[in-house]
Parts: structure tokens; sequence; C-alpha cells
């Protein structure tokens, strides 16, 4: 009889780890898709914005022709978007793509011509915009990265973490010279 209670009582605690540990993989592969989907939304809108840059450089060619360096540098950025093959990249290349947006603001507010221009308002709105976009994204997936390092990080999810392979992810920070304030003034 009390070999019967004693087998019972595993095969309790079978079922009991069985059912633990299924909750746990479940709840780990939905956080990471929730970071995937997170990252992707992210995506999206530095896709918008690469598409925007080449409008936005034509534009201001047409009116200035002192700041090829500016120029420059915001298709430099936008093919290092392009080339970019991980999401390490595409942050790296975003946050050089940021700057260099910066700048060519920067020349609309030195050339009153260009900052009258229909249409370098309407591409400057719209770079605006898909700017706040981002920021309100970048924050939800540094959330949800948050919420998933915090749980691979946890007993007992860290064994289960462990045997799935998944490791902590880095949060969408921005660079140092990204938190300064950028200068505008541009040189004629």
């Amino acid at each position: 009889m009390a070999f019967l209670f004693v087998f019972a009582f595993l095969g309790i605690l079978v079922v009991v780890a069985l059912f633990m540990g299924v909750g746990i993989y479940n709840s780990l592969v939905a956080l990471s898709k929730q970071v995937d989907r997170s990252w992707s939304n992210i995506d999206v809108i530095l896709k918008q914005r690469h598409d925007e840059v080449p409008q936005l450089v034509e534009i201001v060619q047409q009116y200035v022709t002192h700041e090829k360096n500016i120029l420059d540098k915001v298709t430099e950025a936008r093919t290092h978007y392009m080339n970019a093959k991980n999401t390490d990249e595409k942050v790296k290349a975003s946050n050089e793509m940021t700057r260099a947006l910066g700048g060519v603001l920067a020349i609309g507010e030195a050339y009153p011509e260009l900052k009258s221009s229909n249409h370098f308002l309407q591409l400057q709105g719209r770079l605006t915009g898909l700017e706040e976009q981002l920021a309100d994204r970048r924050e939800h997936f540094n959330d949800t990265v948050t919420t998933y390092n915090t749980r691979i990080a946890q007993f007992p999810d860290m064994f289960f973490a462990g045997l799935l392979n998944y490791h902590s992810m880095e949060l969408f920070k921005v660079s140092e010279s990204d938190k300064s304030m950028p200068s505008l003034k541009v040189k004629i």
C-alpha cells in the first residue's frame, strides 16, 4: 500500500512538473514572439523613413549647393540601413540616419526658400511624424525586451530558457551623440 502511495505521489509530481514546464515553455515562446513583433513594428517605420529620404535629398539638392557633406551623410546612412543584416546593424543605421536627418532639417532653417517649399514642408512633417512613431515603438520594444529578459532570468524559467537557448536581448538605446543637443548652425 505504501508503494502505491509513493508511486501515485511521484506520478502527480511528474504531471504537475509537466504542466508547469509546458506553461513556462508556452509563455517564453509567446514573449519571444512579442519581441519579434515589436522589432517588426520598428522596422516598418524605419523602412518608411528610409523610403522618404531620396525625395528629401532631391528637394534639398534643388535649393542648396553648399551642403553636399550633409546630403552625403544622409545617403550613406540610407545605404547602411539597406545593407544591415541584423537588428543591431539596423539600430546603428537608424541612429546614424537620425543624426543625418537632423542636419538636413537644420538646412531648412538656414535657407528660407527651402523652408517655404511645400514639398520640403510636407516631407519635414512626414519625417517628424515618423520619428514620433518610431520613438513610441522603441519604447514598446524596450518594454517587451525588458519583460522577456526578466522572465528568462527568473526561477524556474531560467532552466527552460537555457534548454531553449534563449538569451537576453539588447534594448534599443540612443547613441551618446544623440543625447546631446544638436547644433542648428549651418555653414553657408
